[in-house]
């Protein structure tokens, strides 16, 4: 039995020594830090919460320091584009409209497909510290979002891949968030393949499930004769990077004529981060300096 670790965090694991590969991460404080920043509703909080933990675990297959990877959502829903970024531990994420709402769905859960569409793309750009990112693309399935990570993988990466993700919402609160991630890996046997698949319905409600019982009993009960090793423990959380720097270098990649427009008008600019809404102001004579006026 794995020692209990209740913060958020994703285990990297491998069945049957190194069939197949195996990422199962705990994403409930994550998601919390998003709803608190973005005043989500509930369904918002669900979506939001799918795309940032299936980030984090393209992020946690990143290889070097300083690398990132950003998914892009634009379903034609009600929440509009959803954007989240990742690397190796952390994320932050937003989206058009986090006031959207929906009806629950007759089975009485969240309409997290309704709220992102269906009608569109998940875009992956991996910013892998080369000189061009790179990028891949693919149709969305249904905007749940874990059959469209897999599809993802599959189709993008060549990777066939079992995705469940879950955000469990209560009101404002998250109760529990998570998502699982297996993929075959060279050598793996048919029998190992098709005992995954008989398993998969166990990952269904994978938020449920974590709720119900620790990440690390889950390990135990799911993957019970597959010989499951675990290889690393990664804490997660949400977090900015946005910087005044980072913010100056925005400013510099506006045309030139409308940034000389904007000194001019002698009010100075105010710049807010999508991501974590912290504001930064720019007086006149700071812009002059930064346009080298």
């Amino acid at each position: 039995m794995l020692d209990i670790v209740t913060q958020d965090e994703m285990l990297r694991l491998t069945l049957l020594g190194g069939q197949a590969r195996v990422l199962l991460c705990e994403t409930t404080a994550v998601c919390q830090e998003a709803a608190r920043l973005h005043g989500t509703t509930p369904v918002c909080t669900a979506a939001l919460g799918r795309l940032m933990t299936g980030t984090l675990m393209l992020g946690v297959m990143l290889k070097g320091e300083g690398e990132s990877v950003s998914v892009t959502v634009k379903g034609g829903g009600p929440m509009g584009a959803l954007v989240a970024v990742a690397d190796r531990s952390s994320v932050r994420a937003c989206c058009d409209n986090p006031l959207a709402d929906l009806p629950l769905r007759a089975d009485g859960k969240l309409d997290v497909g309704g709220a992102v569409g269906s009608q569109g793309r998940m875009s992956v750009v991996k910013d892998l510290g080369l000189k061009e990112p790179y990028v891949g693309q693919c149709e969305l399935v249904s905007g749940e979002l874990g059959v469209d990570f897999a599809n993802y993988f599959t189709v993008s990466e060549q990777q066939p891949s079992l995705v469940a993700l879950g955000v469990l919402v209560k009101g404002e609160t998250v109760l529990k968030a998570g998502g699982l991630l297996i993929q075959p890996l060279p050598g793996c046997e048919e029998k190992t393949i098709e005992q995954l698949e008989l398993r998969s319905p166990m990952f269904a409600d994978i938020s449920r499930e974590l709720n119900a019982v620790p990440k690390e009993q889950l390990v135990e009960d799911w993957f019970r004769g597959l010989e499951p090793e675990l290889l690393e423990r990664v804490p997660v959380s949400y977090r900015c990077t946005c910087s005044r720097e980072r913010m100056e270098r925005a400013l510099l990649t506006l045309n030139p004529a409308d940034l000389k427009e904007i000194i001019e008008d002698g009010q100075g600019a105010e710049l807010s981060c999508h991501f974590c809404h912290k504001q930064y102001r720019f007086t006149s004579d700071e812009l002059k300096k930064l346009a080298g006026m």
